[in-house]
Protein backbone atom coordinates (compact mmCIF):
# COMPACT_ATOMS: atom_id res chain seq x y z
CA UNK A 1 0.00 0.00 0.00
CA UNK A 2 2.68 2.13 1.06
CA UNK A 3 4.89 2.06 -2.50
CA UNK A 4 1.65 1.98 -4.42
CA UNK A 5 0.43 5.55 -2.78
CA UNK A 6 4.19 7.44 -3.14
CA UNK A 7 3.96 6.19 -6.63
CA UNK A 8 0.77 7.67 -7.67
CA UNK A 9 1.04 10.52 -5.40
CA UNK A 10 4.77 11.20 -4.51
CA UNK A 11 6.79 13.50 -6.53
CA UNK A 12 10.52 13.10 -5.08
CA UNK A 13 12.17 15.53 -7.28
CA UNK A 14 9.55 18.17 -5.84
CA UNK A 15 9.27 15.91 -2.43
CA UNK A 16 6.01 17.11 -2.27
CA UNK A 17 3.19 15.04 -2.32
CA UNK A 18 0.06 15.71 -4.81
CA UNK A 19 -0.86 19.54 -5.22
CA UNK A 20 1.37 20.46 -1.92
CA UNK A 21 -0.93 21.50 0.53
CA UNK A 22 -0.10 21.41 4.16
CA UNK A 23 -2.70 18.72 4.81
CA UNK A 24 -0.86 16.80 1.80
CA UNK A 25 2.40 16.94 4.04
CA UNK A 26 0.70 16.12 7.12
CA UNK A 27 -0.48 13.01 6.97
CA UNK A 28 1.86 10.87 5.20
CA UNK A 29 3.92 12.18 7.76
CA UNK A 30 1.56 11.22 10.17
CA UNK A 31 1.23 7.84 9.53
CA UNK A 32 4.46 6.75 8.40
CA UNK A 33 4.09 7.26 4.50
CA UNK A 34 7.18 9.10 3.78
CA UNK A 35 9.93 6.65 2.62
CA UNK A 36 12.83 7.52 4.99
CA UNK A 37 15.42 9.20 2.66
CA UNK A 38 12.66 11.91 2.21
CA UNK A 39 10.89 12.27 5.23
CA UNK A 40 13.25 15.51 6.13
CA UNK A 41 12.60 17.14 2.73
CA UNK A 42 9.46 16.58 3.21
CA UNK A 43 8.99 18.05 6.26
CA UNK A 44 10.95 20.78 5.77
CA UNK A 45 8.59 21.60 2.99
CA UNK A 46 5.98 21.55 5.15
CA UNK A 47 7.33 23.90 7.65
CA UNK A 48 8.24 26.18 4.55
CA UNK A 49 4.39 26.14 3.47
CA UNK A 50 3.53 27.18 7.14
CA UNK A 51 6.21 29.92 7.63
CA UNK A 52 5.72 31.63 4.05
CA UNK A 53 2.51 31.25 2.97
CA UNK A 54 0.26 30.86 5.71
CA UNK A 55 2.24 33.18 7.80
CA UNK A 56 2.76 30.54 10.86
CA UNK A 57 -0.78 30.26 10.55
CA UNK A 58 -2.55 27.29 10.52
CA UNK A 59 -3.33 26.43 6.52
CA UNK A 60 -5.54 23.09 7.03
CA UNK A 61 -9.04 21.71 7.37
CA UNK A 62 -10.51 19.01 9.45
CA UNK A 63 -8.45 16.84 8.64
CA UNK A 64 -5.21 17.80 8.20
CA UNK A 65 -5.84 19.89 11.33
CA UNK A 66 -6.19 16.10 13.16
CA UNK A 67 -2.32 15.83 13.08
CA UNK A 68 -0.86 19.16 12.29
CA UNK A 69 0.18 19.78 16.06
CA UNK A 70 1.54 16.49 16.74
CA UNK A 71 3.88 16.21 13.39
CA UNK A 72 5.58 19.28 14.29
CA UNK A 73 6.47 18.66 17.33
CA UNK A 74 7.75 14.65 16.85
CA UNK A 75 10.02 16.11 14.18
CA UNK A 76 11.56 18.71 16.43
CA UNK A 77 9.32 21.78 16.24
CA UNK A 78 7.34 22.11 18.76
CA UNK A 79 7.99 25.47 18.78
CA UNK A 80 6.36 26.41 15.47
CA UNK A 81 3.27 24.23 16.50
CA UNK A 82 3.20 26.99 19.79
CA UNK A 83 3.44 29.87 17.21
CA UNK A 84 0.39 28.26 15.33
CA UNK A 85 -1.48 27.59 18.99
CA UNK A 86 -1.22 30.95 20.11
CA UNK A 87 -2.31 33.08 16.70
CA UNK A 88 -5.05 35.70 17.57
CA UNK A 89 -5.20 36.88 13.58
CA UNK A 90 -7.15 35.11 11.01
CA UNK A 91 -7.09 31.85 10.35
CA UNK A 92 -6.72 30.54 13.88
CA UNK A 93 -8.39 29.19 17.01
CA UNK A 94 -7.15 32.83 18.93
CA UNK A 95 -9.56 34.16 16.11
CA UNK A 96 -12.47 32.42 16.85
CA UNK A 97 -12.17 33.72 20.51
CA UNK A 98 -10.88 37.41 19.79
CA UNK A 99 -14.63 37.26 17.77
CA UNK A 100 -16.53 36.15 20.52
CA UNK A 101 -16.86 32.64 20.23
CA UNK A 102 -17.22 30.68 22.69
CA UNK A 103 -17.55 27.19 20.88
CA UNK A 104 -15.77 26.14 17.94
CA UNK A 105 -17.01 27.56 14.54
CA UNK A 106 -16.92 25.09 11.07
CA UNK A 107 -14.77 27.26 9.23
CA UNK A 108 -12.11 29.46 9.89
CA UNK A 109 -13.86 32.33 8.72
CA UNK A 110 -16.97 31.67 10.52
CA UNK A 111 -17.98 34.94 11.56
CA UNK A 112 -18.24 36.47 7.70
CA UNK A 113 -19.00 32.50 5.99
CA UNK A 114 -22.81 31.69 4.96
CA UNK A 115 -24.70 30.61 8.16
CA UNK A 116 -26.23 27.18 5.62
CA UNK A 117 -22.61 25.64 5.33
CA UNK A 118 -20.81 26.58 9.03
CA UNK A 119 -22.11 25.37 12.05
CA UNK A 120 -21.43 27.59 15.29
CA UNK A 121 -20.86 24.17 17.46
CA UNK A 122 -18.43 21.96 15.61
CA UNK A 123 -15.84 20.68 18.05
CA UNK A 124 -13.81 18.70 15.40
CA UNK A 125 -12.32 21.70 13.98
CA UNK A 126 -10.41 21.86 17.08
CA UNK A 127 -8.38 18.98 15.32
CA UNK A 128 -4.57 18.17 17.39
CA UNK A 129 -5.33 21.05 19.43
CA UNK A 130 -6.21 19.75 22.93
CA UNK A 131 -4.79 16.30 22.20
CA UNK A 132 -1.11 18.16 21.78
CA UNK A 133 -2.14 20.58 24.83
CA UNK A 134 -2.31 17.58 27.05
CA UNK A 135 0.66 15.35 25.49
CA UNK A 136 2.98 17.66 23.99
CA UNK A 137 2.46 21.10 26.40
CA UNK A 138 1.91 19.11 30.09
CA UNK A 139 3.31 15.76 28.81
CA UNK A 140 0.84 13.10 29.41
CA UNK A 141 1.38 10.55 26.86
CA UNK A 142 -0.12 6.77 26.96
CA UNK A 143 2.52 4.29 26.61
CA UNK A 144 1.35 2.37 23.35
CA UNK A 145 3.21 -0.69 24.49
CA UNK A 146 1.29 -0.38 27.83
CA UNK A 147 -2.20 0.50 27.26
CA UNK A 148 -4.26 2.58 29.50
CA UNK A 149 -1.94 4.32 31.14
CA UNK A 150 -0.44 1.54 32.93
CA UNK A 151 2.54 2.95 32.15
CA UNK A 152 2.73 7.04 31.76
CA UNK A 153 5.38 8.70 29.24
CA UNK A 154 5.46 12.54 30.64
CA UNK A 155 7.80 14.89 28.20
CA UNK A 156 7.08 18.09 28.69
CA UNK A 157 7.75 20.96 26.07
CA UNK A 158 8.22 24.59 27.70
CA UNK A 159 8.34 26.84 24.56
CA UNK A 160 7.89 30.24 23.25
CA UNK A 161 7.39 32.38 25.90
CA UNK A 162 5.12 29.57 28.06
CA UNK A 163 6.40 29.91 31.55
CA UNK A 164 3.76 27.29 33.02
CA UNK A 165 1.40 24.44 31.84
CA UNK A 166 -1.16 22.48 34.00
CA UNK A 167 -2.81 19.60 33.34
CA UNK A 168 -4.76 16.28 34.93
CA UNK A 169 -6.03 13.11 33.44
CA UNK A 170 -8.43 10.86 35.23
CA UNK A 171 -7.26 7.62 33.97
CA UNK A 172 -8.70 4.39 34.58
CA UNK A 173 -6.03 3.55 37.44
CA UNK A 174 -6.18 7.06 39.32
CA UNK A 175 -5.57 10.99 38.64
CA UNK A 176 -2.61 11.66 36.56
CA UNK A 177 -0.91 15.19 37.10
CA UNK A 178 1.63 17.31 35.23
CA UNK A 179 1.79 20.74 36.48
CA UNK A 180 5.66 22.81 35.44
CA UNK A 181 6.51 26.46 35.68
CA UNK A 182 9.60 28.16 35.41
CA UNK A 183 10.94 29.86 38.05
CA UNK A 184 14.09 32.17 37.63
CA UNK A 185 15.36 29.84 34.98
CA UNK A 186 14.89 26.74 36.94
CA UNK A 187 11.84 24.15 35.59
CA UNK A 188 9.90 23.59 38.23
CA UNK A 189 7.73 20.12 38.05
CA UNK A 190 4.42 19.03 40.18
CA UNK A 191 4.16 15.13 39.16
CA UNK A 192 1.31 12.88 40.24
CA UNK A 193 1.54 9.08 39.51
CA UNK A 194 -1.21 6.97 40.50
CA UNK A 195 -1.16 3.30 42.51
CA UNK A 196 0.10 0.35 40.76
CA UNK A 197 1.42 2.36 37.67
CA UNK A 198 4.61 3.81 36.82
CA UNK A 199 6.16 6.63 34.82
CA UNK A 200 9.17 7.17 32.79
CA UNK A 201 9.29 10.88 32.36
CA UNK A 202 12.02 13.76 30.72
CA UNK A 203 13.37 16.55 32.30
CA UNK A 204 15.36 19.22 30.69
CA UNK A 205 18.82 19.25 32.31
CA UNK A 206 22.08 19.56 31.01
CA UNK A 207 23.43 16.90 33.15
CA UNK A 208 21.75 14.77 36.01
CA UNK A 209 23.40 16.24 39.31
CA UNK A 210 21.52 19.66 37.75
CA UNK A 211 18.11 17.27 38.77
CA UNK A 212 16.37 17.49 42.28
CA UNK A 213 13.50 15.99 43.51
CA UNK A 214 12.07 17.37 46.75
CA UNK A 215 15.26 19.27 47.22
CA UNK A 216 17.23 16.39 47.30
CA UNK A 217 19.59 14.34 44.01
CA UNK A 218 17.00 12.97 41.69
CA UNK A 219 18.92 10.16 41.48
CA UNK A 220 18.54 9.42 45.28
CA UNK A 221 15.32 10.17 45.26
CA UNK A 222 12.95 7.24 46.69
CA UNK A 223 10.47 5.43 43.76
CA UNK A 224 13.14 7.44 41.15
CA UNK A 225 15.41 5.84 39.21
CA UNK A 226 18.11 7.53 36.71
CA UNK A 227 18.06 6.16 33.10
CA UNK A 228 19.87 8.14 31.08
CA UNK A 229 20.91 11.55 29.41
CA UNK A 230 19.56 12.16 26.20
CA UNK A 231 19.60 15.40 24.09
CA UNK A 232 19.04 17.69 26.95
CA UNK A 233 16.93 15.70 28.99
CA UNK A 234 16.90 13.55 32.44
CA UNK A 235 15.52 10.48 31.45
CA UNK A 236 13.68 8.81 35.14
CA UNK A 237 11.36 5.69 35.67
CA UNK A 238 9.02 6.68 38.29
CA UNK A 239 7.14 4.69 40.85
CA UNK A 240 3.38 5.80 41.60
CA UNK A 241 3.71 8.67 44.27
CA UNK A 242 3.48 12.22 44.13
CA UNK A 243 6.90 14.02 42.97
CA UNK A 244 8.67 17.77 42.87
CA UNK A 245 11.37 17.61 40.99
CA UNK A 246 13.40 21.26 40.15
CA UNK A 247 16.09 21.33 37.23
CA UNK A 248 19.17 23.93 37.55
Amino acid sequence: VKQAFNEKFFDKEKCQYDNGSQTSYVLPLAFGMVPQEYEQKVFENLVKKISEETNNHIGTGLIGGQWLMRVLSDHGRPDLAYTIASQKTYPSWGYMIEKGATTMWELWNGDTADPAMNSGNHVMLVGDLNIWMHEYLAGIQADPQKPGFKHIVMHPRAVGDLSACKARYESIHGTIVSDWKIINGQFCWEIQIPVNTTATISIPASEVDFVQENKKPAKEAQGVKFVRMEKGLAIFELMSGHYYFESH
